[in-house]
């Protein structure tokens, strides 16, 4: 994609998928008889951005995460939704532990293809101003010299306030 004059990389707009590892995709959007280990780095040349909904589930290895940044063209991003741990909980301030365990399993071998991180709660889990807050002060800001964009991605009506996105804007985490 073009850099536009006085645009930054954070204001381009990417267009992705959530994963790249699909039985109904295989023979239709990748071509027929391409080998699933090469899937990763066919998607990244057709698209800008992939979302990565397996880091909700399972912690990766450093190495996982070197191995999508090798086998992906530059100027991809990858978002990576946090881990669940994380975020499906009752208190999200006594989340400190598996936020830090998260940002820092390797992440960072992403480099410039780290895109922002996704904080996804739970459907039933309503606004409560003083936990968001208490969460949102535990997001670090970078890790090994990276800077960090977080996102949140909530889901229960309670957020659909001025409250609440006045908090999330305070705190950087409304926007990709």
């Amino acid at each position: 994609m073009p850099k536009i004059h006085g645009m930054h990389d954070s204001d381009r707009i990417r267009v992705g998928i959530g994963g790249w590892t699909y039985e109904p995709w295989r023979d239709n959007f990748y071509p027929k008889g391409l080998p699933h280990g090469k899937e990763l780095e066919y998607a990244s040349r057709q698209l800008t951005a992939i979302e990565v909904n397996g880091t909700y589930y399972s912690t990766m290895k450093p190495a996982t995460f070197a191995k999508w940044r090798d086998e992906t063209p530059d100027g991809f991003v990858f978002s990576l939704k946090a881990h669940r741990f994380a975020t499906t909980r009752k208190q999200l301030a006594t989340a400190g532990e598996p936020i830090q365990r998260f940002i820092h399993s390797g992440l960072a071998e992403l480099g410039p293809k780290l895109g922002p991180i996704l904080w996804q709660l739970m459907p039933v889990h309503r606004f409560e101003p003083g936990d968001l807050e208490a969460f949102l002060q535990l997001l670090p800001k970078e890790v090994a010299g990276l800077p960090l964009r977080h996102v949140m991605d909530v889901r229960h009506e309670s957020f659909a306030c001025e409250e609440y996105l006045a908090l999330a804007r305070r705190y950087g985490a409304h926007r990709l």
